[in-house]
């Protein structure tokens, strides 16, 4: 699936002194950022990032698909240690905790947001919750990869992006994929962050939700 052609304004692209301006506050909050300027650049600054042998976990997200991450963090030939792959092999009917534990404590956890503010806040929101752990404490590092159309100018725009923009997407996905809604049923938002822990890669181009 690719959203390259969502057709309203949560998907414009920022003129480059507003994607300036974001990187500047994102770095005032303790955040490492880099700027790419298409998917295959933003999957060699991530996976540039990543020493091999490490464990990652690839947690949902269609930026991580369309930019070939996921797959070179969790196929056969790759140099990392897929937490995504140990943690379904498990069953969840009665392993549910040990999933939490691998899926939640990895070296490094990779993922997208589904807004960044003006003033330097990441939000993510997550039908159940099962990413948010590891962004907020759980992961040792973390790196968000996000196109910079999700760029907003305040919290109130997020939630809006979020719920007019995200939703819809993400509920037609998973209808298509697991044959189910979804929804809305957590939102984490990071203001800060001691430095060295959370890089964001902004990509010039639309991609994700």
């Amino acid at each position: 699936m690719t959203t390259t052609a969502a057709p309203d304004h949560f998907t414009t692209l920022p003129d480059e002194q507003t994607l300036a301006a974001t990187v500047t506050a994102l770095e005032e909050h303790g955040f490492s950022v880099e700027v790419a300027d298409d998917l295959d650049g933003a999957r060699k600054a991530v996976l540039a990032r990543i020493p091999h042998g490490s464990s990652v976990m690839t947690n949902t997200s269609v930026t991580l698909a369309e930019t070939g991450i996921a797959d070179a963090v969790n196929g056969e030939d790759s140099p990392y240690e897929s937490a995504r792959n140990k943690m379904f092999a498990l069953d969840f009917a009665t392993q549910v905790q040990q999933m939490k534990a691998i899926g939640g404590q990895p070296d490094y956890a990779l993922g997208s947001v589904h807004a960044v503010t003006r003033d330097g806040t990441l939000v993510i929101a997550s039908a159940s919750g099962s990413q948010l752990a590891s962004y907020a404490w759980g992961a040792a590092n973390v790196i968000f990869v996000a196109g910079a159309h999700k760029l907003v100018p305040d919290l109130a725009t997020a939630q809006r992006r979020i719920y007019h923009h995200s939703l819809p997407l993400e509920d037609a996905r998973a209808q298509a994929a697991y044959g189910q809604h979804s929804q809305v049923g957590k939102i984490l938002e990071i203001h800060t962050e001691l430095p060295g822990r959370i890089h964001v890669v902004l990509i010039r181009q639309q991609v994700g939700f």
